[in-house]
């Protein structure tokens, strides 16, 4: 699909959203990474321009370096100190600091990290506010934005401290696949001491609520891995599938979640059942971003269910070995962006169905809540 034609089929789908109302803020990410090159691809075409209002979270000095890397056209930028400044059909750059900021192209250096966290903070600090809708992260290097402001493994943990949303879900999101991840970024090792009954059927309802919330799925199915090989094969191989995943697959149908498996991953990719289902809960980091970055072909998403303001990201990652050789594709942050407005439509248009103004009491569940 060209880029034209991506653009109008999201106005197609999107034909019921007014639009550019919807203020996007766009996180800079690392800047000797390929954030910027994607951004600015991403919003190359003037008519991606008619469906929301960018604001990325950078400094101009920083933008302008990476534009002379790119062969793209001129881009309307519209320099602002503060959202409430942001121009509809422009690409508004936030201006973050006047001062100079040393750009090392494919290095991993405290300055990138320290940008990088200067942009998410700004972002965050806007959307609790109101001054934006969504934010979409350019990707940081994990390992060089540690710092006093940041002790987390990724975006997805420092969010979840930001907001005090309880472990939220790392939700991988492409046209025909959606798979969550039960434990997020822990080494494999640890991955089965933190697989619990409570915890996963946590996660089953968080995706359960995600899909009917933030895409619109009135009766969501969900198929649910295991962790062992052939899924335990009846506790030969494991127990993990007998003692906890069932358990927790039994709680979720209890409560009319439509919950299914727990299936074997390998056959489930392999033969394509994961079509028949709405989301797939994979137990670790793995076992979900392999198949899906292989069935996705670079148009996925990282989305993070369970936040109460909406978060998108592309799924990839600084890619520092390419960054300045205008050789990265923008079509995974352009997806992004589409999916937070399309989650941004749904939950207002969620909001607006669930409304109850007579208060009716809500039955109440004791088990795990």
């Amino acid at each position: 699909m060209t880029e034209d034609e991506d653009i109008r089929e999201y106005r197609e789908q999107a034909v019921n959203l007014p639009a550019p109302t919807i203020k996007v803020a766009i996180t800079q990410g690392d800047t000797n990474g390929i954030g910027y090159e994607v951004i600015f691809k991403a919003l190359e075409d003037p008519q991606i321009l008619d469906l929301f209002i960018p604001v990325i979270y950078g400094t101009s000095k920083v933008a302008a370096f990476h534009r002379k890397t790119l062969s793209i056209a001129d881009l309307p930028f519209n320099y602002i100190k503060r959202a409430d400044q942001a121009l509809k059909h422009k690409i508004n750059l936030l201006n973050l600091t006047d001062q100079e900021v040393k750009v090392e192209l494919g290095e991993q250096t405290l300055v990138g990290g320290e940008m990088a966290l200067l942009a998410l903070n700004e972002a965050v600090s806007d959307i609790k506010s109101g001054a934006v809708d969504v934010i979409v992260t350019a990707p940081i290097s994990k390992k060089n934005i540690q710092s006093e402001g940041f002790r987390f493994p990724g975006h997805t943990e420092y969010l979840a401290g930001k907001f005090n949303a309880r472990d939220p879900l790392m939700f991988m999101v492409s046209n025909n696949l959606r798979i969550g991840v039960a434990t997020g970024h822990i080494p494999l090792e640890k991955v089965s001491e933190s697989i619990t009954e409570k915890g996963l059927f946590d996660k089953i309802k968080m995706m359960n609520d995600s899909l009917m919330q933030d895409f619109g799925i009135p009766c969501p199915r969900i198929a649910v891995l295991g962790l062992n090989p052939h899924a335990g094969e009846k506790g030969l191989l494991g127990s993990e599938e007998e003692e906890i995943i069932i358990p927790a697959i039994g709680k979720a149908a209890a409560r009319n979640i439509l919950a299914f498996g727990p299936y074997p991953a390998d056959g489930f990719f392999g033969s394509g059942n994961f079509m028949k289902f709405d989301g797939v809960l994979a137990m670790y980091h793995d076992q979900g971003l392999i198949p899906f970055k292989t069935i996705a072909a670079g148009n996925g998403v990282n989305f993070t269910a369970g936040l109460p303001v909406i978060r998108t990201s592309p799924a990839h990652g600084t890619a520092f070995e390419i960054a300045g050789t205008d050789s990265a594709s923008g079509d995974s942050m352009r997806q992004a962006i589409y999916l937070a407005c399309d989650i941004h439509r749904h939950r207002m248009e969620w909001r607006e169905l669930t409304r109850n103004p007579l208060k009716v009491a809500q039955p109440h569940h004791t088990d795990y809540e």
